[in-house]
């Protein structure tokens, strides 16, 4: 690949998955991983996105750029108003972080009266705007390149939680790999997550589908319902509804 095709490849990468490795893009493209990391450097110098130890981030998932900075907006709107369906009077809802799960807490309806349950701080500041969500933020060590809580005392608290939904923004899905991610940490927040609420609800654009990091978050079957931006009948969506999870 030409320095321009790896570049370009590298960007689509971080602002697809948030965050990138030098060992996993080195994987996908046969090149090594000094060559990944002066391409890293290279975008950011040109403000593209955020180099950081061992990867890259993107600019809007890691400052909370505005709205026309982040990749794939419109999809995620359209997961958002598909989400908020799901939420009701009374309800106890548990959410992850990620622009996805931002764009949810900017459309509750203003009447909604329930708790939200974070390990973000950029959703708990959304949440709290809400006139009438109470709001718990779940707190322990802060991942400063996610703005996740995260560490034993995170993960203790949230096994104490029984949660109505549990919103899970989705780094990459795959019907044999299951949902993954490619942060330690995160990912066993994330398992927690998924492993204490009564309802599991991935939320995912089409683009993340059939891709997969190299840490596991569960299992497809362990989600009750996906939500991308594809209509429900979508073929590409066809082998996770076999698998028994609602398609919205």
């Amino acid at each position: 690949m030409l320095k321009k095709e790896r570049q370009a490849y590298i960007l689509h990468q971080v602002n697809l998955h948030n965050k990138v490795l030098s060992s996993h893009l080195s994987e996908q493209m046969g090149v090594s991983e000094d060559t990944i990391r002066r391409d890293l450097a290279a975008l950011a110098q040109e403000g593209k996105i955020l180099k950081v130890h061992g990867g890259g981030l993107s600019n809007s998932f890691h400052q909370g750029a505005v709205a026309q900075d982040v990749y794939a907006i419109e999809e995620k709107r359209i997961i958002a108003q598909k989400a908020v369906e799901l939420i009701h009077d009374g309800m106890f809802v548990l959410t992850t972080g990620g622009t996805t799960i931002l764009q949810l807490a900017r459309i509750l309806p203003p009447e909604l009266r329930a708790t939200f349950i974070t390990v973000s701080l950029p959703a708990a500041f959304e949440y709290a705007n809400h006139p009438n969500i109470e709001v718990i933020v779940i707190g322990d060590k802060l991942a400063k390149n996610s703005k996740i809580t995260v560490g034993g005392e995170a993960i203790a608290k949230i096994r104490d939680i029984r949660a109505d939904l549990c919103f899970l923004g989705v780094n990459a899905i795959d019907v044999q790999a299951g949902l993954t991610d490619n942060d330690w940490e995160v990912v066993q927040v994330k398992k927690a997550m998924a492993a204490t609420a009564r309802k599991v609800v991935a939320m995912c654009i089409s683009e993340k589908v059939n891709t997969a990091e190299h840490l596991k978050v569960c299992n497809v079957e362990d989600i009750d319902i996906l939500i991308t931006e594809l209509q429900p009948k979508s073929k590409k969506l066809q082998p996770y509804s076999n698998k028994g999870i609602k398609i919205l």
